[in-house]
């Protein structure tokens, strides 16, 4: 019986330390809300600079409370510095003086720990040799019955000793405890006490721990399992600190403790395999999260709407992160600095290209301011044909400038473009630079136009070429009066546009059934020719999808807001419907090639 007993109280020993081991690994459920850093700053101070001994969970603790809550403060900052129109890129992120006190206490904290560190383990050392010392002196009373009964009161001092030490090296505790309990049992077994006093000693021993499984199995009712299980140990430890009950007893009295003890250590265990469950979870969520921002970290970003939309899906997926609670303890840190790491990343990369973006606005202004100079140097020139030499030179060498941003950009152009009208005003005001020569060309141009007209009612073979000449003719023509350039301008571009959006869709429609009627020969080439023929047909699918949109947001850039601009605007939009065109006409040529597979078949 004694050696089943010894047994069981071993296990029920081991299941305390594996579930307080689990308990030292994960956070306390129930712990103090802060809702300011300064609020986890006087905490730590309070910590640092008492006598309290520290404890690494809740120091854990407040070191993941402060850094949430510094990062949140940080976060807020920018947001409300970009809000009031600062520029991302001049944000600087000064010196904390919370963070950089909280350091200071946290070191403190940590020369206190280690020091309690050492000390403990050598208070455990002590300890120890005290616990063998009062053995071997039990030991030396179990060699007789009257040794047994002459030692009595030795050996009731010597357990009083025993119940004062307090913690040994984790490692030989139970071992310890076993050596303990059998030379005691071995003692009360030798003792021949008339029979009343060894029964008042049982009896008296009976009701303390019959006292204990009581107050263990009340613990069940206690809704707090965390506070239940740290009463258990205290329990746990009178338990073994009480002596023995008579033999036929012992068994029972033990076997009831122990089914008490059972209750509260599985709701202590199921407490937190609970908790665990909801850590490793939010560790799934956020690193599905972390998995998210990396692929749109790692998306190529063509132009600033693409950068806008990626900060967007950033920032929702920033909002939902902080709405999942904390992974598991060792893991917690470490997802976190995965995330905002590639949060780092992306805004890192964001700010430098619109850094790059920013000084290439800037320089482009320069280009442009320098020509505005040279434009007004000219606006006042009587030098007619010079000077409108010159001045057309320089509208030409303002087109090939890059952008500015919208507002500048029309600024500057109106600026320009006043400079050009005044001089040109002028001239036509003068009656000189080649008047009747301007009139002469917008006659031709007019002839031209009419000629497109007419063609646009044909049809035929040679409609194309036909088209081609008149538009290289009307190129070759020299300037018109410039009050009528931007209305002929229109007029040509109207019919132009027309006819190459119909030579478009029936050059489309022959092209496409050539097409059809070479498949029969591309399948002769071997079993693997239409879907090599496919194959390439995706490849220039995509390749034309990229150069769209490419040519779309360039012209997200532009601005046409005076009927006087330049015409970049039109020629990129026709460029893009060509594009579009071409897109479609690939997609057809795909479709037919699926629809011959399908036809094999």
């Amino acid at each position: 019986m004694m050696d089943s007993q010894e047994k069981a109280l071993e296990q029920e020993q081991n299941v305390e330390q594996n579930v307080t081991e689990v308990e030292a690994a994960a956070p306390e459920p129930e712990r103090k809300q802060y809702q300011t850093k300064k609020e986890v700053l006087e905490r730590v101070r309070e910590i640092a600079q008492g006598d309290e001994a520290p404890q690494k969970e809740e120091v854990d603790y407040l070191k993941t409370i402060f850094y949430k809550l510094h990062i949140a403060e940080r976060e807020a900052r920018l947001k409300e510095y970009i809000d009031g129109g600062g520029d991302p890129e001049a944000y600087q992120i000064l010196p904390d003086q919370d963070e950089e006190a909280f350091k200071a206490e946290m070191g403190v904290i940590k020369e206190k720990r280690q020091k309690l560190f050492k000390e403990q383990e050598q208070e455990k050392q002590e300890n120890l040799q005290k616990k063998l010392d009062i053995i071997e002196k039990i030991k030396g009373m179990v060699t007789s019955p009257e040794e047994a009964n002459k030692s009595y009161k030795e050996f009731k001092a010597l357990q009083e000793e025993w119940k004062e030490i307090k913690n040994v090296p984790a490692e030989k505790a139970n071992e310890l405890w076993r050596n303990y309990q059998l030379y005691v049992e071995q003692f009360y077994d030798l003792l021949k006490l008339n029979s009343e006093a060894r029964e008042y000693d049982f009896k008296k021993n009976l009701e303390l721990k019959t006292k204990l499984c009581e107050a263990a199995e009340k613990l069940a009712e206690e809704t707090d399992v965390i506070s239940a299980f740290h009463q258990l140990q205290k329990l746990h430890q009178e338990y073994r600190e009480t002596g023995p009950v008579a033999k036929e007893l012992r068994e029972e009295i033990w076997n009831r403790f122990k089914a008490a003890s059972t209750v509260i250590n599985k709701r202590h265990q199921q407490h937190f395999d609970e908790l665990r469950s909801k850590e490793e979870d939010n560790l799934a969520r956020k690193t599905a999260l972390c998995e998210k921002v990396e692929a749109i970290a790692a998306e190529e970003n063509k132009g600033s709407g693409d950068w806008e939309r990626h900060t967007k899906e950033i920032i929702d997926i920033q909002k939902e992160w902080k709405t999942i609670g904390f992974a598991p303890q060792k893991m917690n840190v470490k997802i976190f600095e995965r995330f905002r790491a590639a949060c780092d990343d992306f805004f890192g990369r964001k700010a430098e290209y619109f850094k790059g973006i920013k000084d290439t606005f800037k320089e482009n202004a320069e280009k442009k301011r320098a020509l505005i100079e040279k434009a007004k140097a000219l606006q006042d020139s009587t030098e007619w044909k010079s000077t409108s030499d010159k001045l057309i030179n320089l509208q030409k060498e303002w087109k090939t400038i890059g952008m500015v941003p919208k507002k500048l950009g029309d600024q500057l152009w109106e600026e320009f473009l006043g400079a050009c009208n005044k001089f040109f005003e002028a001239r036509n005001a003068a009656g000189v630079g080649g008047r009747g020569e301007e009139r002469l060309n917008l006659e031709k141009k007019r002839d031209v136009i009419e000629r497109l007209k007419a063609a646009a009612e044909e049809a035929g073979e040679g409609l194309q070429e036909k088209v081609q000449k008149l538009v290289e003719e009307y190129q070759s023509i020299g300037h018109v009066p410039f009050k009528e350039k931007d209305k002929i301008y229109e007029e040509y571009h109207a019919i132009v546009d027309k006819l190459y959006k119909e030579l478009n869709i029936t050059v489309a429609k022959r092209r496409l059934n050539k097409f059809k009627d070479n498949l029969k020969q591309v399948a002769e080439r071997g079993e693997n020719a239409l879907d090599n023929e496919r194959a390439r047909l995706m490849r220039q699918y995509e390749q034309l999808k990229a150069e769209v949109q490419t040519y779309e947001n360039n012209l997200g850039f532009l601005n046409a807001s005076s009927k006087k601009g330049n015409s970049l605007i039109d020629e990129m939009n026709r460029k893009v419907q060509k594009l579009k065109d071409e897109v479609q006409l690939v997609r057809d040529k795909i479709k037919a090639i699926d629809a011959e597979n399908k036809e094999k078949e």
